[in-house]
């Protein structure tokens, strides 16, 4: 990594107020999958690996802010702001404040296509980041970092009508009105590998279908999630 990229990354650790033992962790988990292809000759993997394992740690750490900061509440409205809080929506800003789509590694064609304002990779990136402190300085340090970001959120507004979790929320209606789960399939993908789009068909048998399109399937399913609930009322 040359000192450019270090200087750089380390006035993202001040905004993180994290500083890394191992900044090439940090590297790595701005490295999006679109740059890698382009230099199959980097040291660092690109961030799919750290995303899996910051989605895990993000929600045991909402998990557990949650549950000390609204002590009397029930397992399911816990559920509901677990849900609301980890989804695309809230990463995506938080993100923003952070000013994480400036650090990234980004392929030509998804620098071209606005890949630093997606929605996608800025949740990507930030869930990326927040395994990148784990595995560098432990639970703890990831807990704080991750404190420090949800709080302001948590003031704000109720984090349920803030981000709302269309899939949860359909899920849990169908479960109780119907008795019946929805399901999702993929029906189109089209576009290059920097500009995908997503087209998927939900379906609860025998009471509703919808489709939903974004340019990840999550945003899809979202969305579909969303349509669905509109067309029952909910």
């Amino acid at each position: 990594m040359d000192e450019d990229r270090i200087l750089e990354l380390r006035d993202l650790e001040e905004a993180l107020s994290y500083r890394f033992g191992d900044i090439v962790l940090l590297d790595e988990a701005l490295t999006h999958r679109s740059y890698s292809h382009e230099n199959p000759r980097l040291p660092q993997r690109d961030n799919e690996r750290l995303e899996f394992l910051g989605d895990a740690v993000l929600s045991l750490c909402i998990g557990h802010l949650l549950v000390e900061r609204f002590p009397s509440e029930a397992e399911g409205p816990l559920s509901k702001k677990r849900a609301a809080l980890v989804n695309e929506a809230p990463l995506c800003s938080l993100a923003g404040r952070l000013g994480l789509g400036g650090y990234l590694l980004l392929g030509r064609g998804e620098e071209a296509s606005g890949g630093r304002t997606k929605p996608s990779i800025l949740a990507d990136a930030l869930e990326a980041v927040i395994a990148a402190v784990f595995l560098d300085g432990g639970y703890e340090k990831a807990n704080r970092l991750i404190r420090r970001l949800y709080e302001p959120l948590l003031e704000e507004d109720s984090p349920v009508t803030q981000f709302r979790d269309y899939k949860s929320e359909l899920q849990e209606l169908s479960q109780t009105r119907f008795q019946k789960m929805p399901s999702y399939a993929l029906t189109r993908e089209s576009g290059p590998d920097h500009e995908k789009s997503f087209e998927v068909r939900l379906t609860i048998p025998g009471v509703v279908t919808a489709s939903g399109t974004g340019r990840s399937k999550k945003e899809a399913e979202q969305e579909a999630a969303m349509v669905a609930l509109e067309t029952l009322g909910d």
